[in-house]
């Protein structure tokens, strides 16, 4: 498909669109046991096809060149990550089933019985950049919640994606489901994102995961309802209290367990009072870590590089760590509310009323106490794994699963119940 035109490529969108709609309805009436075996069966050929995987993806590393090391990280596959996207499939088939549950139920004085319930949203866009094993991961979740995906990966990963998918699609067929479930939009073509962002009648929801660029362009070509996922400028605050041995081990696993994702932490905030213990010894642990001061910070370590206004601002997905120092608390949550992407932020303190303080006035999607920032995940969510981390404040926040990706309607239930002729200002 590389070589479409414009008309094939809004014509094959298209196909794909109506497609899913199809398999989104039946989908719809399926039972928890069929779409669990449909994962069972998926984690089984993931791991079957594990050497295909990797050669697929050999094949993606050789064709890209300028990219840099974090963009690489995300990009590779190894074995161990084919087996954790298998581990997750099953571990998403195995959780309670998200769809019919009854959320809310009340009878009303005619006696009419209202039920609120739980069902899927319909036909879900996924448009991801680099990491191939999303692809897996969005396509277990919404299969698990009753939801059909067209899943566009970014053209640097599209050997992979195909063999993912195939994986995907063979468990559905094994499990008698709808294999136009989990659909690939198999083209580099940039348009393709731009007609699945338009696609009104056959696309409920569409999830973005990538750069600022990707989320850019959503965000001004949507017309489709969307679920963002925005960069991960997390931020670790040390407060006065910190047990400072405790608090260096958590910022060194925030910040250099995978420099490359999300939930990594790219600034560390240090209370005044105990810099001076503080600073050497977090350099010392972070080791490589390049890190960019205040000019606070750089008197303490006078080798660190002067941090600019857009450091603070800065997801570097690399070794790379800004420090601001700063006077208590209050100062703390002001600096962390200014400059979060509104992601992951935490904090350190031995003194729970800070904790609950900083906790309750840091207004992200996840905010922890004593904990590294890189918990901020579906799979240690016990979710199995996660579609994005949902910056937003509707509908879903944080790691977003498969209970996440559902909707809710009103079943109501009456014994000829009709209503009275007298109108009211309520009505519409």
């Amino acid at each position: 498909m590389n070589d479409m035109n414009q008309m094939d490529v809004a014509a094959v969108v298209a196909k794909l669109g109506q497609r899913a709609k199809a398999a989104a309805q039946e989908l719809a009436l399926t039972t928890a046991d069929q779409r669990n075996l449909a994962l069972s069966e998926a984690a089984k050929e993931l791991r079957a096809r594990t050497n295909e995987i990797l050669e697929a993806n050999a094949a993606d590393l050789a064709s890209i060149s300028g990219k840099d090391a974090a963009f690489i990280d995300r990009l590779t596959l190894t074995a161990d990550r084919v087996a954790a996207m298998a581990d997750a499939a099953d571990a998403i088939a195995r959780q309670s089933d998200p769809l019919g549950r009854t959320l809310a139920s009340f009878d009303r004085p005619n006696g009419l019985r209202i039920d609120r319930v739980s069902v899927p949203i319909g036909v879900i866009a996924m448009i991801y950049e680099s990491r191939p094993n999303v692809g897996a991961d969005a396509g277990a979740l919404c299969v698990k919640s009753g939801n059909a995906v067209i899943l566009r990966g970014g053209s640097e990963s599209l050997h992979s994606s195909r063999v993912i998918v195939a994986c995907l699609v063979a468990g559905l067929k094994a499990a008698g489901l709808p294999e136009d479930a989990v659909q690939l939009v198999d083209t580099r073509d940039r348009e393709a994102v731009k007609l699945l962002l338009h696609s009104t009648e056959t696309v409920d929801l569409v999830i973005p995961r990538g750069g600022r660029g990707l989320v850019s362009l959503v965000q001004k070509e949507a017309r489709v309802p969307t679920l963002l996922h925005l960069d991960g400028n997390n931020h670790s605050y040390i407060h006065e209290s910190a047990d400072i041995e405790k608090a260096v081990g958590i910022v060194q696993n925030a910040k250099m367990r995978r420099t490359g994702i999300c939930g990594a932490t790219e600034c560390v905030v240090i209370d005044r009072k105990i810099a001076a213990k503080v600073l050497p010894y977090l350099a010392a642990a972070l080791g490589d870590c390049e890190l960019r001061g205040d000019e606070e910070a750089r008197k303490i370590l006078p080798d660190m590089l002067a941090a600019t206004e857009t450091d603070w601002d800065t997801e570097y997905l690399s070794n790379v760590l800004s420090v601001k120092i700063v006077g208590d608390l209050n100062e703390a949550i002001t600096f962390v509310q200014a400059h979060s992407s509104g992601h992951t932020d935490a904090i350190m303190a031995e003194d729970t009323d800070a904790a609950k303080r900083f906790m309750a006035a840091i207004d992200s999607a996840v905010v922890m106490h004593n904990a590294s920032t890189q918990f901020s995940d579906g799979g240690e969510f016990g979710m199995g794994a996660e579609i994005g981390i949902a910056t937003g404040k509707m509908h879903a926040r944080g790691p977003v699963g498969a209970e996440q990706l559902t909707s809710f309607k009103y079943l109501v239930f009456g014994n000829g119940q009709k209503r009275s002729s007298v109108s009211s200002c309520r009505e519409c």
